[in-house]
């Protein structure tokens, strides 16, 4: 697999090719995700749920965002590097929005940032975008917004809300996003701003019709259980593994069982012998 770039990515969605991206925290996901060919790897700063145990995204802070980014880039090679811009990183001023997009660049080693919200953020957008640091689009449900959205809710199913997204979709594009995703929409709607904007479109839960999909990974594996939200396919029930796996490993503790002669290390007997005679 070659280096992914935001060039390609482009003409994927020209030649009608599906683009895969997945949320990734830790260095030894990566590797595997680099040998499957994963197309984006995506540090969200929904690590503040599920690996931080937070309520909701709103913690995290840029030092959680550049120290997780960092264990990932050292396990990537080929996908597109991106991470998250946490709350109020961005949203604050122009000025600081470059500044930590660009913390993320040259601390955290990723290729693109990815910044919450439409028409409000366009100038924040074009600002970091004039600075030569990509950036990528998300709307629709935005949960940095939760507490204004009043939860996490699905957003699109009235006119008016799909008039404003579509009119969102188009800003970001003019003001120079690479790509955008969109969470939680009606999948017509979401066909319908795939069709007018000429950047990629990654759904989460907003149906096949994008030109991508990305899911949280942890979800993806069943590893997270305080909810599991409608549009998660779980591919695999890491949680049951892993609770057989630790109950297995403490009853064997418990029972004497392991560590066994074959999980330890051994010492010549003339060298123990040498200790037992200084004993006495």
């Amino acid at each position: 697999m070659e280096k992914m770039t935001i060039t390609k990515l482009r003409e994927m969605k020209e030649k009608g090719k599906k683009i895969v991206m997945l949320t990734c925290y830790d260095y030894p996901t990566a590797l595997i995700m680099n040998e499957v060919g994963i197309d984006i790897l995506l540090v969200g700063d929904s690590l503040g749920m599920v690996v931080l145990g937070y309520e909701d995204t709103l913690p995290v802070t840029m030092e959680d965002m550049i120290r997780y980014t960092q264990a990932v880039a050292r396990g990537n090679k080929n996908p597109l590097l991106v991470a998250d811009m946490p709350f109020l990183s961005y949203e604050v001023s122009k000025n600081e929005a470059i500044k930590n997009a660009g913390r993320l660049i040259k601390e955290a080693g990723v290729q693109a940032v990815k910044t919450e919200g439409g028409k409000e953020m366009a100038e924040i957008i074009k600002a970091i975008v004039d600075v030569k640091i990509p950036v990528m689009g998300h709307i629709g449900l935005t949960p940095q917004s939760v507490h204004k959205l009043g939860g996490f809710k699905v957003q699109g199913k009235t006119a008016p809300q799909v008039k404003k997204l579509i009119e969102d979709a188009q800003a970001l594009e003019e003001a120079g996003v690479f790509s955008i995703v969109l969470e939680c929409v009606p999948a017509e709607v979401a066909r319908m701003i795939t069709e007018r904007v000429k950047v990629p479109t990654i759904g989460i839960g907003a149906g096949p019709y994008c030109d991508g999909q990305v899911l949280v990974t942890h979800d993806l594996l069943g590893l997270f259980d305080r909810f599991v939200p409608k549009f998660v396919k779980q591919y695999a029930d890491l949680r049951k593994i892993l609770r057989e796996a630790f109950t297995k490993f403490k009853e064997e503790v418990e029972r004497g069982e392991f560590p066994s002669r074959e999980h330890s290390f051994k010492i010549k007997e003339e060298e123990l012998a040498k200790v037992k005679d200084e004993k006495r």
